[in-house]
């Protein structure tokens, strides 16, 4: 759990240094952005650890152990994590607006959810991780294309897409209105 929270935080702390600070577009910015995008399906990944409650709670532990600490554990684990995708996401959006490109933010959160469902559908079904774009490029590139041409796959990828854009626009109203409510008070 821990490390996968661990590995949900990459693509945010990627995302200030390319949207944020980052000022010209340098073969290193081309690559962090692919690392970026690559580590970026591990942290709505997070939302599928809700298994692992799961069976917790088929293990036996007591009502008291299950509501007072398993829930809320889980509960700020996961939104944790699927936190830190949404700033990620944001800091993209915020980033195309600074250059010009407000038309594109929307097509690429989109594009972006699509991508995390298939990195999330290979993660949790053909448990390939991020780090196989580097260690096997050729065998990730070779499965996912024979197992993404089946139907269920499809399936599992499109209602995962639809979830992760579902949550990521709940949490992003969210923390615009929270931003706007702190401008305020200021």
């Amino acid at each position: 759990m821990i490390w996968n929270l661990f590995l949900a935080f990459i693509p945010l702390v990627l995302s200030i240094f390319l949207f944020r600070f980052s000022q010209k577009r340098s073969l290193l910015w081309w690559f962090i952005f692919l690392t970026f995008i690559a580590f970026l399906p591990n942290a709505p990944y997070v939302l599928t650890d809700v298994i692992h409650l799961i069976d917790l709670i088929r293990y036996g532990f007591s009502v008291w152990i299950i509501t007072l600490v398993l829930i809320p554990q889980y509960t700020i684990f996961i939104l944790a994590g699927f936190l830190a995708y949404v700033l990620s996401v944001m800091n993209l959006g915020n980033y195309l607006e600074k250059q010009g490109y407000k038309q594109y933010i929307l097509p690429s959160e989109l594009g972006i959810h699509f991508l995390s469902g298939i990195g999330i559908y290979l993660g949790r079904f053909q448990r390939f991780n991020s780090w196989d774009f580097v260690t096997r490029p050729i065998y990730l590139l070779k499965s996912s294309i024979e197992e993404l041409t089946n139907k269920e796959p499809i399936l599992v990828i499109i209602i995962t897409t639809f979830v992760i854009t579902f949550l990521y626009w709940l949490l992003k109203q969210v923390i615009i209105g929270l931003e706007l409510r702190f401008k305020e008070n200021r």
